[in-house]
């Protein structure tokens, strides 16, 4: 009779727990459904090894060593322990049950008591990283949820270990410290107790287990731990192509009454997949230049925030509870709202009146970012930051008209002259005049005289009117010119990439321009483009195409590396400088190029090169990108001076950089911090200029 009312509870708890748990699952997924369709490119082979990569293989978490080690017990053992689960289960029902694996058993018990030893251990770590070592990413939200985690959990792995202790108690055996040795002490303590004692405690503890075990599956749903369902969708379903790409708009579509993202349900359900696939666990935020100066932007608040409004307003929608039971959420917001009553007018009028930028997302929080994407490559579940935060410009820009004063100048100046200067259009090419015995010819004029080019020099705007950067542009031709590689540049009828109207939401401008430039190509020819400006560097190689330029396109350094390689370019000349390079965030985490500068610099005779301790992947942003080159930093440390700080710690003589924009925020930085006297800043084709030439 005992048995059979222990079944009916079991099934009892376990059926209310899971249908708990899916319809849970279910009602995120209908939210998520409220999102516009998005593209899906197959490409089975990229994204399985994506989730093998980062998911199994868990490799972004190890960018922290500890707390990667920490995660990959936990992660597997999980795993593990649940085969370990259904054995114990059946326990409950069937005394003294065993997996009929004979002589194998004995093994099978030894890795599940080792699994859930280690993993209490993780557990433990965890704690302390949190409480004790107070990891600053993680003490942003110390509240109830983080600690019920931890206990969970800590039930979960002991209620094993004891409840198998007092089964070798209930059954009489002998306590097994080889195959059994964490639960064979347990036993071992407790032999004395006898059988009757051993079995009321195998089932208060077997209880204690299941129990803890359905709590935490519904409870799975309803927090950061989502991320455990989340993560491995979120990997699979990852937008393909190059990093940080953006969407492009239709202009085109007539039936389009808005551009950008104003409502929640604006963004691409692949974009909301992101929301529930978030761990909270702050290694974004912990990167972010804006969040590190004291602005006010927090990738991951953002997300959070997001994703607490897409709950409330999926809520209203679709009038389905996203909290379960509902009777422990009876006053939270979204439930009130679902508990109103799909369509009525009460609901609708509440939601409409929240506005996702204003209420949800304030605009200093969406003009703080600088783009550099360090955000995403530190997180572990492949969230991606910046083009939510490019797609709520958009709507500021585009459909609101509204957009940050200085911003709007840059941008004005651009649609009028081609620069953000607002320097006559007819000025781009005047850099020449600077430069003698070398003969920079434009494309025109090299189809005029019948004569071909391999590379077309894309200067960009800062290359071409931007004081400081026309020497760089002035030293890589000289190079191109030493090297023998037959070169042009478009003169004035270049037009700026578009890299800061896109970056700053002006989609309409970068389209214009874009579509601009690749008609000049195609009118030349151009199947080569070098370009020292890794903004149009990356809008040139990854942008472009999906418009219709068809050509391989260079980085500066990167034809540098080669020249020197083939020996077209020899440093012979010793240049006695300890040097530093920073790396630009759109040359660096946007297209993977960081041997090309670094491998130039070790040719050269003289140099000592010492890494930042943020260097590479991990480098902090000059403060420059995403437009924010043209705006007023007036909240917090100036990014470029908290760069420059770091920059400075290895005591170089010169900082280096392959941008023009990090060159004039570093230079910049320097002079703030009143070293520029002592630390010159240069960019790596000026030193390799002094060994060569």
């Amino acid at each position: 009779m005992i048995s059979l009312l222990n079944l009916i509870a079991f099934l009892a708890v376990a059926g209310f727990a899971v249908y708990l748990f899916v319809n849970l699952v279910y009602t995120r997924y209908l939210f998520i459904n409220l999102g516009k369709k998005a593209e899906f490119e197959p490409n089975l082979k990229e994204r399985m090894n994506l989730v093998l990569t980062n998911g199994f293989g868990q490799s972004k978490l190890f960018k922290d060593k500890k707390s990667g080690m920490m995660h990959l017990v936990l992660f597997y053992t999980f795993f593990i322990i649940q085969i370990g689960l259904i054995e114990l289960i059946i326990k409950g029902f069937i005394k003294g049950y065993e997996f009929p694996f004979g002589e194998a058993h004995k093994y099978f018990s030894l890795l599940q008591e080792w699994a859930t030893f280690l993993m209490l251990l993780a557990i433990v770590y965890g704690f302390y990283r949190r409480y004790g070592e107070k990891l600053k990413r993680l003490q942003w939200k110390r509240d109830g949820k983080a600690a019920f985690v931890y206990i969970a959990l800590s039930t979960l792995t002991l209620s094993i270990l004891i409840t198998l202790g007092f089964e070798a108690v209930m059954l009489n055996h002998e306590p097994n410290l080889v195959y059994a040795p964490f639960s064979g002490t347990i036993a071992l303590l407790f032999s004395g107790i006898g059988t009757t004692a051993g079995t009321v405690l195998f089932y208060v503890f077997w209880w204690v287990h299941m129990l803890t075990v359905f709590t935490f599956l519904v409870f799975v749903p309803q927090s950061k731990q989502f991320h455990e369902l989340f993560a491995m969708v979120n990997i699979f379903f990852k937008k393909q192509g190059p990093v940080g790409k953006l969407r492009k708009i239709d202009f085109e579509d007539e039936e389009a009454e808005e551009f950008g993202v104003g409502k929640i349900e604006d963004f691409t359900q692949q974009q909301l997949i992101d929301l529930y696939a978030c761990a909270e666990c702050g290694r974004c935020t912990n990167m972010c230049p804006a969040s590190g100066t004291g602005k006010t932007l927090s990738p991951m608040d953002l997300i959070v925030k997001m994703r607490d409004h897409l709950t409330e307003k999926g809520a209203a929608i679709t009038s389905r509870q996203p909290w379960a039971p509902a009777f422990a959420f009876k006053n939270t917001r979204a439930n009130q709202l679902a508990l109103a009553g799909s369509g009525a007018e009460e609901v609708a009028a509440a939601m409409e009146s929240v506005r996702l930028i204003g209420d949800v997302i304030t605009e200093e929080e969406i003009w703080a970012c600088t783009t550099c994407r360090n955000c995403e490559d530190q997180c572990p579940v492949a969230n991606e930051h910046v083009d939510k935060i490019i797609d709520l410009r958009r709507y500021l820009v585009l459909t609101e008209g509204n957009m940050n004063s200085d911003a709007q100048r840059a941008i004005t100046n651009i649609e009028r002259q081609g620069n953000p200067w607002g320097m006559n259009r007819k000025e781009r090419a005047n850099w020449r005049d600077a430069v003698e015995d070398v003969t920079i010819p434009t494309a025109k004029e090299l189809k005029k005289a019948g004569e071909e080019f391999e590379y077309l020099f894309f200067v960009g705007s800062m290359g071409s009117y931007d004081n400081r950067s026309q020497k760089l542009t002035q030293s890589f031709v000289r190079l191109l010119n030493h090297a023998g590689v037959k070169f042009a540049i478009l003169g004035n009828e270049e037009k700026n990439s578009g890299d800061t109207p896109r970056r700053i939401g002006n989609e309409f401008l970068f389209q214009e321009l874009a579509n601009a430039n690749i008609e000049t190509f195609k009118k030349y020819d151009v199947k080569k483009i070098v370009t020292m400006d890794p903004h149009a560097f990356n809008t040139l190689k990854n942008e472009y195409p999906e418009f219709g330029l068809e050509a391989e396109v260079y980085h500066h350094t990167q034809l540098l590396s080669k020249l020197v390689e083939e020996g077209k370019l020899k440093p012979n000349k010793a240049v006695n400088e300890v040097i530093t390079y920073h790396d630009s965030c759109y040359l660096g985490r946007y297209n993977n190029v960081y041997d090309a500068p670094r491998d130039i610099l070790k040719s050269i005779p003289g140099v000592t090169l010492v890494e930042p301790e943020r260097k590479r992947e991990t480098a902090m942003c000059c403060g420059a990108g995403g437009g924010l080159m043209w705006m007023e930093e007036d909240t917090g440390t100036r990014i470029n001076v908290a760069r420059t700080e770091q920059l400075l710690e290895t005591n170089p003589t010169i900082i280096s950089t392959g941008c023009p924009y990090c060159l004039t925020m570093i230079g910049d930085g320097t002079k703030a911090k009143e070293v520029d006297e002592k630390v010159q800043t240069l960019d790596v084709v000026e030193i390799l200029e002094k060994s060569v030439i």
